[in-house]
């Protein structure tokens, strides 16, 4: 079995955003312990910028908010959490490789196979790749800005069989038991909807920042991927072993979709941010709903400044996001009216609307 397993930064650092070795060391118990039974497991973790905080004099109390000093405290905070990620690992004989990845390294085909063929050496040598987003490079316009959806795309990168994604909370509840003390575990989901959605919040830690409903859009890109999701708790005991084996009641367990996406689709509905939108009329939403392209004699306006090979939200009269996809001409030829053709391939294009 191949698994990603996402450990989040108020998993791995005190509340003062310090490193916890001992949190550090469970993991990698748990991953060294997985890998013995045979499995390929790449680690998806966070805490770059907390762990660097405390080096620089900083809390994360007292968090910058520029980019440029967040950039700076990842680069001393990536070089000790590898560090002590490698200090911990060597206990049992594992040897672990960094691997810093951006966006464009799954929208640019050359660059997804490139790192594909990375990860996949990395397994075939018997290291456990350690993946973060290049937060100390990352563009705040071209980057993730949480590491769990970047471990479900993992998934879908290296045909993993289970995402697991473990965080500070048991699962997902059936309410904030700060508020609700008869809160209660959702154990299995089969479709992630508006429902569910709206169960979720925002960050429950100032050191974090993704939370239950980044979790679920991260469980979300995954079922269409046809990969299994485990939303768990860090803290409980063989929370890996009992997340790889589903495990009854060890956490929210996210199943996978009957249909599954191509990887092209998954990029374009997830992973790329779309630099426009088009409004299109009725006769243009239906013909989309029937899997065909999008015909410039169907759009009503345009917003945004794109231009060919931009990712674009198509919308319908009601402001409904139908689809989103690749536009094949910019948005000066549209408003102009000389782009008379396809505006959006069928092949470039996701009808969000059917995946629920």
């Amino acid at each position: 079995m191949i698994a990603v397993v996402k450990v989040g930064t108020s998993s791995i650092t005190d509340d003062h955003g310090s490193i916890d070795r001992a949190a550090i060391d469970k993991v990698c118990d748990e991953l060294a312990a997985a890998r013995a039974d045979g499995h390929r497991v790449v680690l998806v973790t966070s805490a770059a910028i907390a762990a660097g905080l405390p080096a620089l004099g900083l809390t994360a109390t007292r968090r910058p908010r520029d980019a440029r000093t967040l950039q700076a405290v990842s680069a001393v905070g990536q070089a000790l959490l590898m560090a002590t990620y490698n200090e911990s690992f060597a206990r049992h004989g594992v040897v672990a490789g960094q691997v810093l990845l951006a966006p464009l390294d799954f929208v640019v085909r050359a660059q997804y196979l490139h790192a594909r063929s990375t990860l996949e050496r990395l397994f075939e040598l018997d290291v456990i790749p350690i993946v973060n987003e290049n937060d100390a490079v990352a563009d705040d316009e071209i980057r993730f800005g949480d590491n769990d959806r970047i471990a479900a795309l993992v998934a879908q990168l290296v045909g993993a069989d289970a995402l697991v994604l473990l965080t500070d909370a048991p699962g997902l509840l059936t309410a904030d038991p700060r508020l609700d003390a008869e809160a209660s575990l959702i154990e299995d989901v089969q479709v992630v909807d508006a429902e569910l959605e709206a169960l979720a919040g925002g960050s429950g830690s100032n050191r974090g920042s993704g939370g239950m409903a980044t979790k679920l859009a991260a469980a979300k890109i995954a079922a269409w991927s046809g990969v299994r999701t485990v939303i768990a708790s860090s803290h409980r005991s063989d929370v890996v072993r009992d997340a790889l084996a589903s495990t009854p009641g060890v956490g929210t367990i996210v199943w996978p979709r009957d249909r599954r996406l191509p990887a092209r689709k998954v990029w374009i509905a997830f992973a790329v941010a779309p630099c426009g939108r088009v409004v299109v009329d009725d006769g243009a939403r239906t013909a989309l709903e029937r899997d065909s392209s999008l015909l410039a004699a169907g759009v009503r306006s345009v917003d945004g400044t794109f231009d060919a090979g931009d990712a674009i939200e198509i919308h319908d009269l009601r402001g409904e996001v139908v689809a989103k996809g690749l536009a094949r001409c910019a948005a000066s030829d549209l408003r102009s009216g000389t782009e008379r053709g396809v505006v959006v391939h069928r092949d470039d294009l996701v009808v969000l609307s059917s995946l629920g």
